[in-house]
């Protein structure tokens, strides 16, 4: 049972987001992230959903979403071919002697430090779980007065689009019966 991004284009109309989620919770699926964005045709949005389970249940939920009217396109993100990012920022205490150190600490992570006051820091990072995760330890000491982290979003590495994926995967099926012959 493992982690599993599913990118879900839609249709950019009201109520989608509320039937694909509905669809995940009336099936007993849990949804751990979930981001939605339109995308450069403005007639789409892109929903990134990241759920835990079996290779046959995600099966199962890819099956159940390319059933929903509005849906267009379902994909899973493999982890080896495929770029997940998500975002946080976080409002760190930072007195005048600390300053420098969570500086320092959110260079070393690839993180931004976005605002300053005279008692905080708030630190932007936009990077893998792993790495969001790491960071957010690090500043736990220092006492992380707010955070807010966004859903994870990704695409699918290569030529391919999503918007072509039913031609792309009869490519790689005649890709793969040349490299068998």
């Amino acid at each position: 049972m493992g982690h599993h991004t599913i990118s879900i284009l839609v249709l950019n109309q009201s109520g989608v987001l509320v039937r694909v989620a509905g669809m995940f919770s009336r099936r007993g699926f849990n949804i751990e992230s979930l981001a939605v964005g339109t995308t450069h045709v403005p007639e789409y949005s892109r929903i990134t959903a990241v759920m835990q389970g079996s290779d046959a249940i995600v099966a199962q939920v890819v099956k159940q979403l390319e059933k929903l009217v509005e849906v267009r396109a379902v994909e899973i993100l493999p982890v080896n071919t495929a770029v997940v990012r998500d975002m946080a920022m976080i409002k760190v205490k930072a007195a005048q002697n600390k300053k420098l150190e969570v500086l320092q600490l959110a260079e070393t992570f690839g993180a931004k430090v976005v605002d300053i006051s005279n008692e905080t820091l708030m630190v932007e990072i936009t990077s893998g779980k792993t790495n969001t995760d790491a960071l957010i330890d690090a500043l736990s000491s220092y006492g992380i007065l707010e955070m807010i982290r966004t859903g994870v979003v990704g695409l699918q590495r290569g030529d391919c689009s999503i918007y072509e994926k039913e031609k792309c995967e009869i490519s790689a099926l005649f890709d793969t019966a040349q490299v068998e012959a």
